[in-house]
């Protein structure tokens, strides 16, 4: 392990509590100090040890024992004296035979690509939900920057109504409007700071980084479907089904190589009387699977039965996986040319209806509620304009990490 990495990942955590964070470096700060990732990474250094272990050969077992002792007659009770006593040390060793070896060793291995798959997944999971907080954050910050905007705005028209009144060209209910309109908009602005604090919040959750701030400007990424689909085959989920399923078909292979002999060996050395002279032994045995319909055969149908599972949830997944991109891709769609049609037509008719109604009622040819009307809507659709632009970054992120490349 590279001693830098620690103190580089320590450097970045401090730095982010201080200053705003980018996109990317919320994203870099996430992937580094995610605890899901660091578990999943000791999972990972758990199966490529257990991976080593995997097809060996059993420990062998050391014997140890006295035989052939007389108990009764005339040398009861004294080893030395029967030609067969004899103290001994044998040793033995156990050989499963070399399919079930093998078959260990591909499960083993089927252990470790499932763990680095699903690290793959965890990351690009945290990835995407640290982009998500990023993108809110940051665009909740600006819903609060626009609304204080359009209030400083209304403020000459706040003022501007005791002088109609005087002037007998307001009614006198009109002098409450503006304190019911303005309360309005401290309603709003009290939930738009609410949303800032809770996106704030999800940001620390994945980060670490203490009351965050995002800096520069929200991701807006190019998507490519054809790209995106020819990514399916390497999403992480679908890895861990695929490492899945070759971990069946090692274990359906384990369970028919219990139907073949396994071996084992030992090799014993007897001391006996000098008188008599040392005895060396030496034996094989073999199972004898006689039995297979009622031991074997229950457990490989059983094996079977799993990695067919397997690889219909491996195809199910690769189903699921399309279906959401394209559904995804369409909803992306949709949301990107409502944004458009918001920022380039809505918006701007907003405002003009905004200036036109402040003319007429500049030159008595409007009401003063059909002023506070043409503002209202101003707000409500530049806030909504601001959501569909908050949507469409979402989704653009949310795809591209989901489907896509780590690094959008």
């Amino acid at each position: 392990m590279r001693t830098w990495i620690p103190l580089a990942v320590a450097l970045l955590a401090s730095t982010a509590q201080a200053d705003p964070l980018t996109y990317d470096a919320a994203l870099l700060l996430a992937e580094s100090a995610a605890p899901t990732l660091q578990a999943s990474a000791l999972q990972v250094e758990a199966t490529r040890a257990a991976e080593r272990a995997a097809g060996r050969l059993p420990d062998p077992k050391l014997s140890l024992g006295m035989e052939n002792i007389p108990v009764s007659g005339p040398y009861a009770g004294r080893w030395d004296a029967a030609e067969m006593s004899m103290v001994r040390v044998g040793l033995m060793q156990d050989i499963p035979n070399a399919a079930r070896r093998r078959a260990a060793a591909a499960t083993a291995q089927a252990e470790t690509q499932m763990a680095m798959a699903d690290t793959d997944l965890q990351r690009r999971e945290v990835r995407v939900a640290t982009a998500l907080a990023w993108i809110d954050l940051a665009y909740a910050e600006r819903r609060l920057a626009v609304l204080d905007q359009l209030v400083e705005g209304l403020s000459p028209l706040w003022e501007g109504v005791p002088a109609g009144i005087e002037s007998g060209s307001a009614r006198p209910a009109a002098g409450l409007e503006p304190a019911r309109l303005e309360a309005e908009f401290d309603n709003r602005r009290s939930q738009l700071a609410a949303d800032v604090a809770q996106a704030r919040a999800n940001l620390t959750r994945w980060t670490g980084a203490l009351h965050p701030k995002t800096a520069g400007a929200p991701p807006h990424v190019e998507i490519t479907p054809a790209d995106l689909r020819a990514r399916i085959a390497d999403h992480p989920a679908l890895q861990v089904l695929s490492a899945a399923t070759q971990r069946a078909a090692a274990e359906v292979a384990g369970a028919r190589a219990a139907r073949r002999p396994d071996w084992g060996l030992e090799v014993m050395y007897g001391r006996r009387d000098p008188m008599f002279g040392d005895m060396v032994s030496a034996a094989v045995t073999v199972s004898l699977p006689l039995f297979a319909s009622q031991r074997q055969d229950p457990t490989i149908a059983a094996r079977t039965a799993q990695a067919s599972r397997a690889r219909l949830l491996e195809a199910d997944m690769r189903r699921e996986l399309a279906a959401s991109l394209e559904a995804d891709l369409a909803a992306y769609a949709a949301n990107h040319e409502q944004w458009r049609r918001a920022t380039d037509v809505l918006v701007p008719i907003a405002e003009q209806v905004a200036q036109l109604e402040t003319s007429s009622y500049a030159a008595g040819r409007a009401d003063y509620s059909d002023l506070v009307e043409a503002f209202t809507d101003l707000a409500d659709t530049k806030l909504a304009a601001l959501d569909r632009e908050a949507l469409v970054a979402r989704d653009g992120a949310r795809i591209l990490l989901t489907y896509g490349s780590d690094n959008p």
